[in-house]
C-alpha cells in the first residue's frame, strides 16, 4: 500500500499538468481536497508522532501513557510519510461541528514507575504532541510584542513543563493534561456548509479532583465543571508526574467563525518561526550573485574572442608555433583521464540527480507538493530518482564510448549501484541506530524492502535501457586529434595547484545557496514548513550559472597554463562546494541546534553527509558539462593544422 498510493498520486499529478490550467482548476491531490461539514457533524482528531528538536527522534503518540481508544487504527500512509517518521492514528478526541464542549473527560491513567520515568524524560527533551484535524496540524498561538507579527504559531503542544512550584527549590515535572481547543471555520454564505481553516490549542496542567467513585467520562469534576462556572483558565494547581498517581485528561473545544477561506488556511501555518524569512536579504544576495556572474561571463567572452582572433590571424605566420597558452595543448586536451570509468559513473549519477531536482521543483512551484500533501515531496523525489535512471545510463554510456570504452555493461552496473549503494549503506546504519532507540522514525523492514524493490526493480533496468541506447549511438568526435605521446605539463604557479584551485572554485556556488540553505536546514531540523519553492527554483538556476561559470573560468586559466588535465578538475571544482555545505552544516549544528544525545548528533551528521554527497554529485556534474562544452567550443573555433 505504501508504494501504490505514491505511484497513483504521481500519475494524477502528471495528468493534471498535461490537462492545462483550465482543467486543473478543479483538481485536488488525494487527501487534500476540501471537506464540507454541517452542524453537529463528527470531527475526528488524529494523533501523529511525538517530536522533539532536541533529539530529532520521533516516537509514537501511544508510546506514552496517554488515553487509548479500544482499537488503534493506523491511517493509510504514503512512502514519504513513513520515511519522515509520521505515524497517524485515531484518538479519543471527538468533536461535533459548531458544538462547543466544556470539561470533557477523556480518561484517567496512573503511570507506573517506568511510564512516569519515560514521561519525565520526554518533558526534559521538550517533546511535542502532534495532532491533525481535517489535515491541519495542531498549533499553539504564542503572543509576542512584535507589532508586525503579533502572534506566531508553534507546531505541536509540549507534553509538559519542568519547573518549581509551591515554594519548592526542587524542579518537578508537570504534564499538560487539559487542552482548550479552538476550531476556526469558514461558512458558506449560501448554504449551511462550513470548512475548517484553523486548529489551535492552549495547554494547561491541572490536578483534577472528583468526589465519589470514578464513572469514566460521566464523573463530575470539582476542578472543572461548566454548571458551576468553574473552568480551566490557568495552571495554578498543576498535575505533577509521579509513579502510580492518577492523571485525569480533559479538554474543552470552542468553535469560531473566521473570514479566512479554505484556500488560504495554510498561510498562517507558514509563519511559525520567530526568524521570518528575510525576503530582501535573499533578493539582495541573488542580485549580487547575478551581477558577479554577468561580470565573469563578460570578461570570459572578451578574452576568448581576442585569443581566438589572434590565433586565427597568426595561422600562416612562422611564429604561430611559439605562441603559449591553451592552443599549445590541443593535442592532449581530449586525452581520456585517469579513472575515466569512475568519472562516467559520477557524471551519469549527477544527471539523474539534476533531472530529479528539476522536475520536483517544477511540481512544487505548481503547488502540487505543498505542505498539505503530507509526505508528497519525499515520495515524488524518490519516484523521480527511480525514473531518471534512464538518463543516468544514457549519459554515462555516451561519455564512456567517447573515451573509447567497450565494456558498457560494467559501467552500467556501477552507475546503477555505486551512488545509491553508498547512500543506502549509510541510511541502513542510521536506521539501525533509530531502531535501537525504539523510535517510530525507524523505517520498517517492509518499507525498506519496497525501497530496494524500487531500486532493483525499476531504477536498475532503466539505467540499463538508457545505457544501451546511449552506447548504440555513434561516439562523439573530438574537434581536434589527440597526440600519441602526452605533452609534459610545465610547473604551475601556487594558485593553480589542483587543491588550491578546487577549493577556491567551490566558494562561489556555495555563496549562491547558503542563505537559502539556512531556511532549508531550519525547516528540516527545527520542524518548520518550507514553502518558498519559487525562490528555491531561482536559487537553483543561480547555482547552475555559478557552477558553470566558475568552472569555465578556472578551466580557461588551467589550459592557459598548458595543463590539459581538466576532466576531473572540472568536476571537483564545482563539486568542492559540497565541502563548504558540510562545514556550514557543522556550524549550524553548534550554533542553532540544542541536540544533546550522541545518537541524535550521529543522525544529524549522517544525514548531512548524505546531503553533501548528493550536492557534490549535482554541482560536480554541472561544472563538468560546462567545462566540456567550453573546451569543445574553443578548440573547434580555432584553425589547427
Amino acid at each position: 500500500m505504501a508504494t501504490t498510493r505514491p505511484v497513483m498520486a504521481l500519475l494524477l499529478v502528471a495528468v493534471a499538468v498535461l490537462a492545462g490550467a483550465g482543467a486543473a482548476r478543479g483538481f485536488y491531490l488525494p487527501g487534500v481536497a476540501p471537506a464540507d461539514f454541517r452542524k453537529k457533524d463528527p470531527l475526528a482528531v488524529k494523533v501523529n508522532q511525538l517530536s522533539s528538536i532536541k533529539t530529532q527522534l520521533p516516537y509514537s503518540y501511544y508510546s506514552l501513557p496517554f488515553c487509548r481508544p479500544g482499537t488503534i487504527v493506523d491511517s493509510a500512509e504514503n512512502l514519504g510519510e513513513v520515511l519522515r517518521g509520521d505515524r497517524i492514528e485515531n484518538s479519543l478526541y471527538v468533536f461535533e461541528m459548531m458544538e462547543p464542549k466544556l470539561c470533557q473527560i477523556v480518561c484517567k491513567v496512573a503511570p507506573n514507575q517506568d511510564e512516569a520515568k519515560d514521561l519525565k524524560e520526554k518533558i526534559d527533551d521538550e517533546y511535542r504532541i502532534n495532532m491533525i484535524l481535517d489535515n491541519l496540524p495542531l498549533v499553539v498561538p504564542i503572543k509576542r510584542l512584535d507589532q508586525d507579527v503579533p502572534t506566531v504559531y508553534q507546531q505541536g503542544v509540549h507534553v509538559g513543563v519542568k519547573g518549581q512550584y509551591s515554594g519548592s527549590k526542587e524542579e518537578k515535572h508537570f504534564i499538560h493534561n487539559h487542552f482548550t481547543f479552538l476550531v476556526k471555520y469558514h461558512k458558506d454564505a449560501n448554504t449551511d456548509l462550513a470548512r475548517i481553516v484553523a486548529f489551535e490549542v492552549k495547554p494547561y496542567s491541572v490536578k483534577h479532583e472528583y468526589d465519589g467513585d470514578w464513572k469514566e467520562t460521566a464523573t463530575p469534576l470539582k476542578t472543572c465543571d461548566p454548571h458551576s462556572r468553574r473552568l480551566v483558565v490557568d495552571s495554578n494547581s498543576p498535575q505533577e508526574v509521579e509513579a502510580n498517581k492518577e492523571i485525569v485528561f480533559t479538554y474543552d473545544v470552542n468553535f469560531e467563525e473566521s473570514p479566512i477561506k479554505w484556500a488560504s488556511r495554510w498561510d498562517t501555518y507558514l509563519l511559525m518561526a520567530d526568524d521570518q524569512i528575510h525576503w530582501f536579504s535573499i533578493v539582495n544576495s541573488l542580485m549580487i550573485v547575478l551581477f558577479l556572474s554577468g561580470m565573469v561571463a563578460m570578461i570570459m567572452l572578451r578574452t576568448l574572442y581576442r585569443d581566438i582572433s589572434k590565433y586565427n590571424q597568426l595561422e600562416d605566420q612562422e611564429d604561430a608555433q611559439e605562441e603559449t597558452g591553451w592552443k599549445l595543448v590541443h593535442g592532449d586536451v581530449f586525452r581520456p583521464p585517469v579513472n575515466a570509468d569512475l568519472l562516467c559513473v559520477y557524471v551519469g549519477t549527477g544527471v539523474q540527480f539534476f533531472g530529479m531536482l528539476l522536475v520536483t521543483l517544477l511540481f512544487a512551484i505548481l503547488g502540487l507538493l505543498s505542505p498539505s500533501n503530507r509526505g508528497g515531496l519525499m515520495t515524488a523525489m524518490l519516484l523521480l530518482w527511480v525514473f531518471m535512471g534512464l538518463f543516468a545510463g544514457y549519459s554515462s554510456s555516451r561519455l564512456y564510448k567517447m573515451f573509447k570504452g567497450s565494456e558498457w555493461k560494467n559501467i552500467t552496473i556501477k552507475t546503477a549501484l555505486m551512488f545509491p549503494g553508498i547512500v543506502f549503506a549509510i541510511f541502513f546504519v542510521l536506521n539501525a541506530l533509530i531502531w535501537g532507540e525504539k523510535s517510530s522514525g525507524a523505517v520498517p523492514f517492509t518499507t525498506m524492502f519496497a525501497l530496494v524493490l524500487l531500486w532493483f526493480g525499476i531504477s536498475v533496468p532503466l539505467v540499463f535501457v538508457g545505457s544501451y541506447l546511449g552506447f548504440k549511438k555513434p561516439a562523439m568526435e573530438d574537434p581536434v586529434r589527440t597526440n600519441k605521446i602526452p605533452r609534459a605539463i610545465p610547473e604551475q604557479p601556487w594558485y593553480m595547484n589542483p587543491v588550491v584551485s578546487v577549493l577556491i572554485g567551490g566558494i562561489l556556488p556555495f555563496g549562491a545557496v547558503f542563505i537559502e540553505l539556512f531556511f532549508i536546514l531550519t525547516s528540516i531540523w527545527l520542524h518548520q514548513f518550507y514553502y518558498i519553492f519559487g525562490f528555491l527554483f531561482l536559487v537553483f538556476v543561480i547555482l547552475i550559472l555559478t557552477c558553470a561559470e566558475i568552472t569555465i573560468v578556472l578551466c580557461y586559466f588551467q589550459l592557459c597554463g598548458e595543463d590539459y588535465q581538466w576532466w576531473w578538475r572540472s568536476y571537483l571544482t564545482a563539486g568542492s562546494s559540497a565541502l563548504y555545505l558540510f562545514l556550514y552544516a557543522t556550524f549550524y549544528f553548534f550554533t542553532k541546534l540544542e541536540i544533546t544525545k550522541t545518537v541524535s548528533g550521529v543522525l544529524y551528521f549522517g544525514y548531512m553527509l548524505i546531503a553533501s554527497y548528493a550536492f557534490f554529485v549535482l554541482t560536480g556534474t554541472i561544472g563538468f558539462y560546462a567545462c566540456f562544452w567550453f573546451t569543445r567550443l574553443i578548440y573547434s573555433s580555432v584553425k589547427i593544422d
